[in-house]
């Protein structure tokens, strides 16, 4: 029987090793990665249950109206897939392996819900908002884009972003997104041609993930692309480390790496890197005893 998670139902399809598992892994979503056969969702149920990890990924809840899918939510589903993880393995240690978006809502859930380990990948140490400040901003600068531009990207954010918190005019954005519609750049800016009728759409823009960072207290493997165009690494870094002091941090930087564990910017399972998959290997491996079937 297909296991389902949490109060939706959500659909899910849970890898097992061969024999007695040593751990378990739940899959939390990127944000425009929800769905369970997602290539590196699949490429985790491949490679770790041989290794004696079994692997929980699931769909993500629908959006409803456009609307993101609250962290909190999130969390929510990621909590009940976790018991149902357990219910299915045992007493083994069972962690939260979480990209971009989904590392957020990893790290959530384990201040909230038992959680032995989390393997964070592309995990921001800002918020939303201020995470694709800087992303677009990358984005225009790996484009060739200059200062001008790059100031002009950064009012224009600002302004969408003003008119989510409800602090602008709906009329006033929207006269600048007229605008901005017309220069070559606006299709890396990554926002809408038309807004909302009302604001509010983005319920954790501002969501501080170093408050939830402070409340962790179990191992976190920390994966970043050596060139990740959407995560502020070094200050992702210094709000880790300041934050999280009673848990026990281990940085891979992956060369050859973007935003995704994979080479050249693949989104493929042939492009996932060799160096990530040995890192999750390892850190695995030391941090799950072995077990043996009983005679």
């Amino acid at each position: 029987m297909e296991p389902r998670v949490g109060e939706l139902d959500l659909a899910a399809t849970l890898d097992l090793p061969a024999g007695p598992a040593r751990g378990g892994l739940v899959v939390l979503h990127g944000s425009h990665a929800g769905e369970r056969s997602h290539f590196l969702y699949e490429h985790l149920a491949r490679l770790l249950p041989p290794a004696g990890i079994a692997v929980l990924r699931y769909d993500r809840r629908p959006r409803v109206d456009g609307h993101d899918v609250p962290l909190a939510a999130q969390a929510d589903d990621a909590a009940a897939a976790l018991d149902l993880l357990r219910a299915r393995v045992g007493n083994v240690p069972v962690g939260l392996w979480g990209f971009s978006q989904g590392a957020w809502a990893a790290a959530l859930t384990a201040t909230r819900h038992r959680v032995d380990f989390l393997v964070l990948v592309g995990c921001s140490g800002v918020s939303p908002a201020a995470q694709m400040r800087y992303g677009t901003a990358e984005q225009l600068r790996r484009h060739g884009y200059g200062g001008a531009d790059l100031a002009e990207l950064h009012r224009l954010r600002g302004i969408a972003e003003g008119f989510l918190r409800g602090d602008v005019p709906r009329a006033t954005a929207q006269a600048e997104l007229d605008v901005a519609v017309r220069r070559p750049w606006f299709p890396l800016a990554h926002l809408p041609r038309e807004l909302p009728d009302t604001p509010g759409t983005w319920a954790d823009m501002d969501f501080d993930p170093e408050p939830v960072f402070a409340k962790l207290s179990d191992p976190v493997l920390l994966c970043y692309g050596e060139t990740d165009a959407w995560t502020p690494i070094e200050q992702s870094l210094v709000v880790w480390r300041r934050a999280a002091r009673d848990a026990a941090l281990t940085v891979a930087r992956l060369a050859g790496c973007d935003h995704a564990p994979t080479l050249d910017g693949r989104d493929d399972l042939a492009g996932v890197s060799p160096d990530y998959e040995r890192v999750l290997l390892d850190w695995l491996g030391r941090l799950l005893p072995e077990r043996r079937a009983a005679w």
